[in-house]
């Protein structure tokens, strides 16, 4: 028999960003992304970190993940690989830059890792944002693979642009808090 794959953000997720909720301000979609991290910490249904997609322009929320890695016994499911699966789904369309479609953004409470970073190049978003460091990340624990400062000027020349550190100070809680509740490092 060939195994099935259920992915599925937890339930709470949607109250705290249902899809069409419009937030215009960029700092407060990194509100957003960093408070679902937390959330996600706070009741142990995954890792401490969050992402959002959102159109660029209008602010409305398209899609949203937490990290699910744990809880699904999956080492994919990051919380941006998730939203951008999430919102590639919604649009119906397997990347996000199709035409007719309006510009796409990733905004994530911390630095994406290797995979994510990836996946960012891939999904058709055009513009990345993120709160928590690759250093924080690793003070905490995990292991964000290898992202050099090439990754990123690859992203740029693609078009992507790349916003680092904006609300960094509220995007550490997530880890403390994670840290503070014993939840499992999952990539030492």
């Amino acid at each position: 028999m060939t195994p099935t794959l259920t992915v599925a953000n937890p339930d709470w997720l949607a109250e705290l960003a249902p899809p069409g909720l419009v937030v215009p301000d960029p700092v407060e979609r990194v509100r957003l992304a960093v408070r679902l991290a937390l959330e996600n910490a706070e009741r142990r249904t995954g890792g401490p970190f969050g992402a959002v997609v959102f159109e660029a322009a209008t602010g409305r929320l398209v899609a949203a993940g937490v990290n699910r890695v744990v809880p699904l016994s999956n080492s994919v499911l990051h919380a941006e690989v998730l939203a951008v699966m999430l919102a590639e789904a919604r649009v119906g369309s397997y990347t996000l830059a199709a035409p007719g479609l309006p510009v796409h953004e990733l905004v994530a409470s911390c630095e994406p890792c290797a995979m994510c970073l990836g996946a960012v190049l891939w999904s058709g978003v055009r513009r990345l944002v993120f709160a928590a460091t690759r250093d924080d990340a690793t003070a905490a624990g995990f292991d964000e693979g290898p992202v050099f400062p090439e990754s990123y000027a690859y992203l740029e020349r693609a078009g992507v642009e790349v916003v680092r550190g904006v609300g960094r100070g509220e995007g550490k809680r997530p880890f403390e808090r994670y840290k503070e509740l014993g939840g499992p490092v999952y990539n030492p």
